[in-house]
């Protein structure tokens, strides 16, 4: 009998998420402190407030879900009473490095401090990687399964409730097979940071990588199912300013 349930694999199981990447590892020149260590009104850590947002989903979904830190090295702390008690493992990552890496990334200044930084995709690269790993070492776990889940992907520069993106990014995984990104859109804009990956993209990500290719917006045009964006989330992303972040400070109070 557990031969037979083993080797059937639901919709569901092909269309869940199976894991959480936070991206933290921007300069913030403008900012002029790093996103990551920005503080809420309520004395909390951006950083904190999203990994605590997703422990709070992987708890609702009752998934144990990895959580992932991209930070491009610069080792940012969490709050340790978040991880108290939490099922759910949540760990710093390494950004992909291909052969090619060392000279292709882009230096950047932040308080005369050089930050080198190759971009979002090779941080979605190694959460992708990481997942693949996690999945390979579960025997429980079906290639085809894994393959058909996803990761999500939540910006730093966003207070966006990871749960309403959850729910508002979901429905459209089984809308549209041939569309293996799935992102927030508005009238003029796409938010590829804010959405979900499938997992099978994994290798064609990592070919454009090694391609020496690092824009965003260029691998992702014919493979995204752009999400109409939410009025009242207008102004809670894409705040690279301390005025920015204000506003989107209060703007979340508003919600």
């Amino acid at each position: 009998m557990l031969e037979v349930a083993d080797s059937l694999i639901s919709i569901e199981e092909c269309n869940r998420l199976a894991g959480i990447v936070i991206l933290a590892g921007g300069a913030s020149k403008r900012m002029g402190t790093p996103k990551a260590e920005l503080i809420l009104p309520t004395g909390e850590c951006l950083l904190d407030y999203h990994v605590r947002q997703a422990l709070e989903l992987s708890a609702a979904l009752t998934s144990n879900l990895p959580i992932m830190i991209a930070d491009n090295g610069r080792g940012f702390s969490i709050n340790p009473d978040l991880l108290k008690n939490s099922p759910s493992p949540v760990f710093h990552i390494n950004d992909y490095l291909s052969a090619n890496d060392l000279s292709n990334k882009i230096l950047s200044s932040n308080d005369d401090k050089t930050i080198e930084t190759g971009g979002a995709l090779v941080a979605i690269e190694a959460a992708l990687q990481s997942l693949k790993s996690l999945a390979s070492s579960n025997q429980l776990i079906k290639e085809a399964s894994w393959q058909q889940s996803w990761l999500m992907v939540i910006s730093c520069d966003s207070l966006i409730p990871v749960t309403d993106l959850w729910q508002k990014l979901q429905p459209y995984m089984t809308k549209n097979p041939d569309k293996t990104v799935i992102c927030l859109t508005d009238d003029s804009h796409l938010y590829p940071l804010l959405g979900l990956y499938r997992l099978d993209m994994e290798p064609d990500l990592k070919h454009y990588i090694d391609d020496e290719q690092r824009q965003v917006m260029k691998f992702i045009q014919p493979i995204v199912q752009p999400v109409p964006f939410a009025r009242d989330w207008q102004y809670l992303t894409n705040f690279n300013t301390p005025k920015d972040f204000a506003r989107a400070c209060l703007a979340l109070n508003n919600l």
